[in-house]
């Protein structure tokens, strides 16, 4: 940064408007297309799913937390934007006086940075909160952390992309690193070594059974699936419970993408004790449809779902309940979980997987990884500042 820049007042020449109709939120939505044009691992997100997870009417995020959007304007021309959040439910389990920000992106002008980030900031104040943290886009279990590595390929299926300067220019601004999750890329082409084999090979404990979806109780599957989640999960950093709502939200969100062999269970004793799920990377199919689906988006996109068939997918969330997931046990259900994903996958034609979330300090998690020769190829970093 030069000197130049570091004498330029905060938000010179920059206007913050505050979204408030649906004129400013179509311009909110539609910013990154313009600032990522021409960027060859940019994948433009389906303008339909972006409208309707900033819908107040349709995300139940929305049902427990309080939120404002702002643009960056400079001479009539919108050059940047920004979220604030703040998660009362989660505050009821950790009244930590932590808000968040998100869905941050700007031209590269250290002008545009300090006004939007000012602007969060002092409506998280105004809500009583005294830390900030993120990108949250807009929960912990939506999409999180800025790319600070991993630039040179596309993102998988909700996951974010963003412009090298980025994180330098909310550096600059006083923020520092909370924490780096990984994104773990996966040629399960690969068979696994043998003493993974030998894991997947002992007996199961009496009474397990490793099963698919029942897709005919899809929505009754996913509660289980959000019950293991919220408890294997419970004291992870940043954990927030999924909600019934959410999880009606979450059924009906992935339930177009999902298939049998894409969903897996273990249950004991007929208790769900552990799941994983695997998602078809949706991106491959649409990152030449400039978001838009008519006239000609659906058939292309059905096209290359069903017909021609995806190389990659991403595994977004697996769980084993606590009380399973110590000793042997838990160790080789993992391993079940991921072979049946591998397994079915690999029919369908699917070479890569990527696996993430997973954080910085989940050694136990990143060891089985590195066991089957997966690699951190992306990292992404939640930012914190006080207030």
């Amino acid at each position: 940064m030069s000197a130049a820049e570091l004498l330029e007042p905060a938000g010179a020449g920059v206007e913050i408007v505050p979204v408030t109709t649906p004129a400013e939120m179509d311009r909110f939505i539609r910013l990154p297309y313009r600032l990522h044009a021409g960027h060859a691992h940019w994948v433009p997100p389906l303008l339909l799913e972006r409208r309707e997870t900033l819908d107040p009417k349709k995300n139940p995020f929305f049902q427990y937390a309080e939120v404002a959007f702002f643009l960056a304007v400079r001479n009539g021309r919108d050059v940047g934007r920004i979220s604030a959040q703040v998660d009362r439910q989660r505050l009821s389990l950790r009244p930590d006086g932590v808000g968040h920000f998100g869905l941050i992106d700007g031209e590269d002008d250290p002008a545009i940075f300090a006004a939007l980030t000012a602007a969060a900031e002092d409506w998280l104040r105004r809500h009583g909160m005294t830390y900030v943290m993120g990108p949250f886009d807009l929960s912990i279990n939506e999409q999180m952390g800025l790319l600070v590595d991993g630039f040179d390929t596309p993102p998988m299926l909700l996951m974010a992309h963003d412009f090298p300067y980025v994180a330098p220019r909310l550096e600059a601004l006083g923020y520092g690193k909370e924490k780096d999750v990984y994104a773990y890329y996966y040629d399960i082409r690969d068979e696994f070594p043998k003493a993974v084999r030998r894991m997947l090979d002992r007996p199961l404990p009496p009474g397990t059974v490793l099963r698919p979806v029942d897709m005919s109780r899809f929505l009754e599957e996913i509660r289980s699936l959000t019950e293991i989640f919220n408890e294997a999960w419970f004291d992870n950093w940043g954990f927030a419970p999924l909600t019934p709502t959410d999880t009606d939200y979450l059924a009906s969100s992935i339930r177009p993408l999902i298939e049998k062999d894409l969903v897996w269970f273990i249950e004991i004793g007929g208790e769900p004790a552990a799941f994983i799920v695997v998602l078809p990377n949706l991106n491959e199919a649409i990152a030449d449809l400039d978001g838009k689906l008519l006239p000609f988006g659906w058939a292309k996109l059905l096209w290359r779902l069903k017909v021609r068939g995806l190389k990659t997918a991403r595994v977004p969330l697996m769980g084993v309940k606590r009380k399973f997931a110590k000793g042997l046990s838990g160790g080789q259900f993992s391993w079940l979980l991921i072979d049946a994903c591998r397994r079915s996958c690999l029919k369908r034609g699917v070479q890569t997987f990527e696996l993430g979330w997973i954080l910085e300090e989940n050694g136990p998690m990143r060891r089985m990884l590195e066991n089957i020769n997966a690699r951190i190829y992306k990292t992404y970093r939640i930012y914190g500042k006080p207030l």
